[in-house]
């Protein structure tokens, strides 16, 4: 949703801006600076002398006057001074005015002490060099510090002609840390009208009762009821950058009983990697209440697996690859292929590389993993050293009435690539894989079991290849997820589809999976399932509710939730690993390890081969039926429909 506060580019534009701005260009700028830079060397001559200047004195003045503003200027543009915008002027822009002062005093205090006395008119005196680096340098920073204020006066009396009559509205801010603090200057900088900051609230012991950016520390977080019914808030904006969910959890729900609108701003992930502005406020969304702590990446080994090398990443247009380029791309990787046979999807996702790293070594294929020419050419060209694997079927009821398929993308496919990957010398294959393939349910789930199992086979076959497995849960607003679903749902007026009251799920936003799977591929060592932590469950019933509310809505009262039970293949709640799969912590604390349950490796080959004929002929049930004797943990119902059984008969399958 579009920020109140934020421009919106559907509106119509704002009037001219006034003469001082519009003619202040970067020439008129330059010959202000010249002037004040005269100017102030004259004044530092009339304080050293009481204002009466000797005439051999002002002789020397006239001599020394252009090297000095001279050097002064030169200082100004070699520093960078005009790349600026001043009406942002701040701390930084202080500390560049005073770098070029320093480095414009100090050769002319060298000049004082190190020329001979004949040479004296050249030899400026050491109060003049103090006082004329303070007034020269401190009046450069006042006309701009005039610019900043004459521009925020100008949008104050735009936006005051601008806004309609009505009360502004009272702000809560809660969090008055750095981010607050910023988002604090940026309001203020706007000269918005609508909006009376009220003050803080922060759970900081040390920060109650003190006075932040102008703003008073009202309370902590657990005082805004009683902060909204004093100051009659009309609206609370969480200004913490990385809020704990139970904290946003909190403050919804305050505000939520109090009728009052809250709001937040973006993460820092979201400001660095988008440039979104601090102060571009956002609805608070289901992903903040669903929010865990940041992750923290060991960066030393990820840069070891990623700078300066070629990345692969398969299914780069769905949620999770399009995740994984993006982060990829942050650690400066030699090239990324991106590889999707949905070209749509792939184009989105070059396009936006291509924005957000204009000099990245970026190229696109339209291709089927499972094309094993196709996947030979690729790699023969592209030559990648690591290969994130997220191409796969991934939709459990889609799957159910599709098994061939789902073979077909999820198992050979896989195997397909590994195998091409293996043979080409490829350093590193991360295979993405997920928690329904414990105790599968599902054909989706029993597939992807069963690519961990190629997988493991094939780093013991491909010595040069660490070969390893990933396994996380849903991951928040990827297609055909239920907060999308949900979403369109609340849309249309509910009803909101819950398969069951207790039915649970583990989710990840997809920026954290992508990080934790780029850890995962730096500390693997080969032939392991890695699992991430996936945190709590999360009930489905009570993600529905927030949902609803977050819409400005009540549950079953203006929008009801109807059950309509597990869908085929689905169950009740997920696991993450098998009872006999052994896991222990690594390096990292968001990612477990453990050894796959052994398979050997004849058995392995021999699902692969008999998976690839059932699949050819098409016959589902026989598939189902082979995944259910292969996987003994498996949970698959086998139903044996009229036509498979006759197919099935005519193959020379026995039921």
């Amino acid at each position: 949703m579009k920020d109140s506060l934020a421009s919106d580019p559907a509106q119509p534009a704002p009037p001219p801006s006034p003469f001082w701005t519009r003619h202040l260009r970067r020439e008129v700028q330059f010959l202000l600076d010249l002037g004040v830079l005269s100017a102030a060397f004259f004044v530092a001559y009339l304080f050293r002398f009481d204002f009466r200047i000797p005439q051999q004195q002002l002789r020397d003045a006239f001599v020394q006057l252009p090297f000095v503003v001279l050097l002064q200027f030169a200082c100004l543009l070699m520093i960078g001074v005009y790349h600026f915008v001043w009406r942002y002027i701040g701390m930084a822009e202080i500390q560049v005015f005073l770098r070029a002062a320093l480095y414009s005093g100090m050769p002319l205090v060298l000049l004082r002490l190190g020329l001979p006395n004949s040479l004296d008119p050249w030899r400026v005196p050491l109060s003049v060099i103090l006082m004329d680096t303070i007034f020269a340098f401190g009046g450069l920073l006042g006309i701009r510090v005039l610019r900043r204020a004459l521009y925020e006066r100008h949008e104050r009396d735009r936006r005051q002609r601008d806004s309609d009559q009505r009360r502004p509205r009272n702000v809560l801010l809660a969090g008055a840390g750095r981010a607050g603090v910023l988002a604090v200057r940026e309001m203020q900088g706007r000269g918005d009208t609508k909006h009376r900051l009220i003050g803080f609230v922060d759970d900081a012991v040390e920060k109650q009762g003190s006075v932040i950016a102008g703003l008073s520390v009202l309370g902590t977080t657990k005082d805004v009821a009683a902060l909204i019914a004093e100051y009659s808030i009309d609206q609370v904006i969480i200004t913490m950058a990385d809020a704990p969910a139970s904290t946003i959890r909190r403050i919804v729900s305050t505000c939520d009983r109090a009728g009052t609108r809250v709001r937040i701003i973006p993460g820092y992930y979201e400001i660095l990697n988008e440039n979104v502005a601090i102060s571009r406020f956002r609805d608070v969304e289901i992903e903040d209440l669903l929010g865990r702590e940041p992750v923290e990446l060991d960066e030393d080994k990820i840069r070891e697996l990623l700078t300066g090398r070629s990345i692969l990443v398969t299914g780069a247009g769905g949620s999770i690859g399009a995740e994984l380029a993006k982060q990829v791309a942050r650690f400066n990787p030699l090239r990324i292929v991106l590889l999707d046979r949905a070209e749509p999807l792939l184009f989105l996702i070059d396009r936006d590389l291509r924005e957000l790293y204009p000099t990245l070594d970026i190229r696109a294929h339209v291709a089927d993993v499972g094309d094993a020419a196709s996947m030979r050419v690729v790699l023969d060209r592209a030559k990648p050293q690591v290969i994130f694997h997220a191409a796969a079927h991934k939709h459990v009821p889609m799957m159910e009435t599709n098994s061939c398929e789902a073979v077909k993308n999820n198992v050979l496919a896989t195997e397909t690539l590994g195998r091409v990957a293996g043979a080409a010398g490829c350093e590193v294959f991360v295979l993405i894989s997920t928690d329904k393939a414990v105790r599968p349910s599902s054909v989706m789930g029993a597939t992807k079991r069963v690519a961990e199992l190629v997988i493991q086979d094939l780093d013991r076959e491909f010595r040069d290849t660490r070969f390893l497995a990933v396994r996380f849960g849903n991951v928040l607003g990827s297609t055909g997820s239920v907060v999308p679903i949900f979403r369109h749902q609340i849309e249309k007026g509910g009803p909101l589809t819950v398969t069951h009251p207790e039915a649970t799920r583990y989710f990840m936003t997809p920026s954290e999976a992508a990080q934790l799977v780029m850890e995962a591929g730096a500390i693997g060592g080969g032939g392991e399932i890695l699992i991430l932590d996936m945190g709590d469950p999360v009930r489905i019933l009570d993600l529905a509710r927030d949902m609803i509310t977050l819409s400005s809505y009540k549950p079953h009262d203006d929008i009801q939730i109807a059950f309509t039970g597990l869908r085929p293949g689905e169950k009740l709640a997920e696991q993450l690993q098998l009872d006999n799969e052994e896991t222990d912590r690594t390096l990292h604390p968001k990612v477990f390890v453990g050894k796959l349950s052994g398979y050997p490796s004849h058995r392995v080959k021999e699902a692969v081969i008999a998976l690839r004929e059932l699949a050819a002929q098409g016959s589902s049930d026989a598939v189902r039926r082979y995944l259910a004797e292969f996987l003994p943990e498996a949970q698959l119902q086998i139903v044996v429909s009229a036509e498979s059984s006759i197919r099935d008969a005519e193959s020379g399958i026995v039921h």
